[in-house]
Formats: C-alpha cells, structure tokens, sequence
C-alpha cells in the first residue's frame, strides 16, 4: 500500500510539473511586440479582402504597412529592394516574379477568383459561343483578361483572328467609358468597372461570367489573384505570416457580408471608386482566401493554361514545387 502511494503522489507530482512547464511554453509563445509587416496590394477586387486589416489595430500579432497602389509593374522593384514583405498580386505574376527572383517569394494563398465579364447594351450575346460576328472592346492586353478570351473562344471553336474583332484599349477605364456612352455595344471588363458601367448605363447588362464559362470547359476554378509573400519573410517569421492569413481570412469574411461600413471603409482607403460601388461590385468579385493544396491545384491549372496561351505570361515555364507554401 505504502508504495502504491509513493507511486501515485510521484505520478501527481509529474503532472503538475509537465502544468507548469506547458504554462511556460504558453506564455513564451506569446509576443512582446507585435511584427511589422510592409504589404502591398492592389486597388480593385485584389485589394478590396484587405480592407479590414488597413483599420489600426487590426492584428493582434502583427502591425500592417499596407502600400495601395494601381500598378502591379511596381512589385518586382519593391521585392527586389526588400520593402515588402507579403503581397496580393495577379496570379500570373506570382509566377513571373518567380521566375525574375530566382525563387524569392511564395505563394500562399488564393485571394480573387474570376473578376471578368462580358457586357452589353443589346440582347444578342447568351454565351461565348454567341460572340461569333461581333466586335468586342477590351483591356488587358499581355494580361489575364487576353488570355482567358482567347483560352474560352478557342474552346468554344472560334478563332480570335476571324470570328471576332477585339479592339484593345491600354486602361479598363477606357473601355469603360465607351460601354457608359454608347459607343461600344460589347466589351470585356473586370469588376469594379463593371458595376461603374451599369450604374451609368442602365441599358447595359452582364452577358456572360467570364468564371461561369472557365468551368464549363476546364477542370479548374478560374482565378486572376494571389497572395504571395516573401521567401525570407516565410522562413525568418512563420508566426507572423500565419497570424496574417488568420488576419486577412477574417477580413475577407467581412467583406463578403457586404455592409455599409465594410464598403465606407473599402472606399475611404481608395481600393474602389465608393462605397456604392463597392456594395454592388462585391458579390460579383468572387473574393476568397484560398490555401494549401486546393490552393495548389488552382494555380497549377491556371498555369497550364496560360503557358499554352504566352509562355512568357508565368516566366517561360510551370514553376516548381518551391513555389507553394503549404503549411504541414
């Protein structure tokens, strides 16, 4: 009996030291000061999940710098000088960058899927398929919005070079303002300036989802933004970019509800136009945070297709497997 209790009470001793020890390892987990951390995103739909974590005070473990801007040219120069640390970034970017870095960043997540629509003003255009004879006004050359027309007109049997003309302009706001007038009586455009056309033509209507076509005829989900972070800042700070996918997994969901103050604070940063905007535009801009292999899977097939379309669109090849940050 007497070594039965020697035995329990050396039993209970363990447990209460393996207590203390799992409070120490706790609290040493907990951080003293927050990361910061240099983001850069894009005005649009790519930039419009970050909305929430431009508000001070957003992370409880890390403090944003979010850079805003309209130019996606600028992220190789920003990465290259060490500036930025996470990015939201057209997907075939990513792989470009990766590419041009040697393998500096990675992708980490899924952020937009297809943006893209065909509009308008008439009732003539059903499918892609009904595009066959008409002149199409779009923006994007050398970008995704080329690549995914061509990638649908082929695999509905038309060729881009006679069955349609497409009339490239240099800025969506271009074609926009020729769909708003009257001039152009069908154009592929992405969100926001969709909903900016309708709001100033109500003649004008969505024809054709763009995404809706993707999978009527690939095997993938179509997508057009990323979020990519640095190969350096993955490694050196791995709490820090989790917290921020909790963080920006957060704010996507509350920009999906779809409030008043979530489009007020989406305008306020200069991510779109206004907040009226935006409360059209984003049920149509299929905002996500998409990670691990389903995140993979996408990007893989989107590269696929993009490669056959312009090799050099994703850096001249499917990057490798060191590109996907996918957490064990």
């Amino acid at each position: 009996m007497i070594n039965m209790k020697k035995i329990i009470c050396a039993l209970l001793a363990a447990l209460m030291l393996l207590s203390f020890a799992a409070c120490g390892s706790t609290a040493d987990k907990t951080p003293t000061e927050k990361t910061d951390v240099n983001v850069f995103t894009l005005k649009g739909p790519t930039g419009m999940g970050m909305a929430k974590l431009t508000e001070k005070d957003s992370s409880e473990y890390n403090n944003y710098n979010i850079t805003l801007s309209a130019q996606p040219t600028e992220l190789a120069g920003l990465i290259a000088n060490g500036s930025v640390d996470i990015a939201a970034c057209p997907l075939n970017l990513a792989a470009a960058l990766y590419k041009k870095t040697n393998g500096a960043i990675k992708l980490v997540g899924i952020n937009t899927l297809g943006v893209l629509y065909i509009l308008e003003n008439g009732s003539t255009v059903t499918d892609i398929a009904s595009l066959k004879g008409k002149t199409i006004y779009a923006s994007g050359q050398g970008a995704t919005p080329e690549y995914a027309l061509n990638y649908l007109l082929e695999k509905n049997g038309l060729d881009k070079d006679k069955d349609v003309e497409i009339i490239w302009k240099s800025e969506h706001s271009e074609v926009a303002t020729l769909m708003a007038t009257g001039e152009a009586q069908i154009a592929l455009l992405p969100e926001p300036n969709v909903t900016a056309v309708m709001t100033k033509n109500t003649n004008v209507r969505i024809a054709v989802d763009i995404t809706k076509e993707w999978e009527k005829v690939s095997d993938t989900q179509f997508a057009m933004g990323c979020i990519i972070a640095t190969k350096s800042f993955a490694e050196e700070h791995p709490d820090a970019l989790k917290a921020f996918l909790e963080d920006y997994k957060r704010s996507v969901v509350a920009v999906n509800l779809n409030t008043d103050e979530i489009c007020e604070l989406i305008a306020s940063n200069g991510i779109v136009p206004s907040a009226a905007v935006a409360k059209e535009a984003i049920p149509n801009c299929n905002i996500v945070l998409i990670t691990g292999d389903e995140m993979k899977k996408i990007a893989v097939g989107n590269f696929e297709v993009l490669l056959n379309a312009d090799p050099k669109s994703i850096g001249g090849a499917l990057p490798d497997e060191n590109l996907y940050y996918v957490e064990k």
